[in-house]
């Protein structure tokens, strides 16, 4: 009877089987709640990334065209064309053509439309790049200036972040420069002017809509061709804490590569001006159109634009805020 009562027990001290029962399902409940939160959190960074940009983007854009100095430079780049406009309607006979659109000029008073290349050609060598140098040239060193680069630079916005905000700003105050030029001359052209078909440099005649979409295109290009001047224009700014500082160098470094573009003896350097090229968007009012200044051009543009961009980027990354 002793050894029956003992029996018993047996079956209890497999019980303990059941432990690793508990293990295998606990292991598949966590793997469905980790791999989501593993996968939106990679997911997740590029998203950030971009709408990171996008805020600084959006808040260089409303800095810079609120300011009244942007909105002073913009109505004078406007008024360019007007007073030239109104200078060739009253002065017609006195006009002679010189080196730098002398055909722009000279068909102005048959068809308005040829203010607009005018009025591209005349302020390309010096307002423009002017008004483009006074902002790039205070979009880092204004910030500094006023001590609110420290407090963007802390935030979670990131130098190179905020260095591709604020060339991506002062490239929009191109495209603002280049179409307040272009429309104030349109505008101009068709008050003054008789408007219609266009005859090309090239003889060539094509209708009001393909001048226009050429007028267009133009446009675009001018733009472009300032993008090496923005890159220059942004290192200029993270070398200083002063923006008039900054401004005023960009400017000047304007002023004189047109000097050395202008003497007979530099030839051999000229070409890799940032500005020998600019008005090479002439060739693209001839049919069919010459693509080969105007590329050469943009490339000259983005070699200046890689060179400049990188040592405002290495500078910016290895400068020192807090000083």
């Amino acid at each position: 009877m002793s050894q029956a009562e003992v029996a018993p027990p047996a079956p209890t001290v497999s019980a303990p089987k059941a432990a690793p029962v508990s293990t295998t399902v606990a292991a598949p409940v966590m793997e469905p709640v980790m791999e989501p939160m593993a996968a939106s959190m990679v997911a997740g960074v590029r998203p950030q990334t971009a709408a990171g940009f996008l805020a600084l983007f959006r808040n260089e854009i409303t800095l810079t065209f609120r300011r009244t100095r942007t909105i002073a430079l913009l109505g004078l780049l406007a008024a360019l064309p007007v007073l030239l406009g109104v200078v060739v309607k009253i002065q017609t006979g006195n006009l002679h053509g010189g080196p730098g659109g002398p055909a722009f000029i000279a068909q102005v008073t048959q068809n308005g439309l040829f203010l607009v290349f005018a009025a591209i050609t005349v302020a390309l060598p010096v307002f423009l790049p002017m008004t483009v140098g006074v902002v790039a040239g205070d979009s880092i060193a204004g910030e500094a200036a006023t001590g609110t680069l420290r407090y963007l630079l802390v935030a979670p916005a990131g130098r190179t972040r905020l260095l591709a905000a604020k060339f991506a700003a002062a490239m929009a105050f191109c495209w603002a420069a280049t179409l307040a030029v272009a429309l104030s001359a349109l505008a101009t052209g068709a008050a003054l002017f008789p408007m219609g078909g266009m005859t090309l440099l090239s003889g060539d005649t094509i209708g009001l809509g393909g001048a226009l979409l050429r007028a267009v295109l133009i446009a675009g290009v001018v733009a472009l061709s300032l993008a090496g001047l923005v890159a220059i224009g942004l290192f200029v700014s993270t070398l200083t804490g002063s923006g008039i500082a900054a401004m005023a160098t960009t400017v000047g470094l304007v002023i004189l590569v047109q000097i050395l573009d202008s003497l007979p003896q530099l030839q051999a350097i000229q070409p890799w001006l940032f500005t020998d090229h600019w008005l090479t968007f002439a060739d693209l009012l001839r049919e069919p159109m010459y693509w080969d200044g105007v590329l050469h051009n943009l490339g000259l543009q983005a070699l200046y634009l890689a060179v400049f961009g990188s040592a405002a980027w290495a500078r910016l990354t290895s400068r020192d805020i807090t000083a």
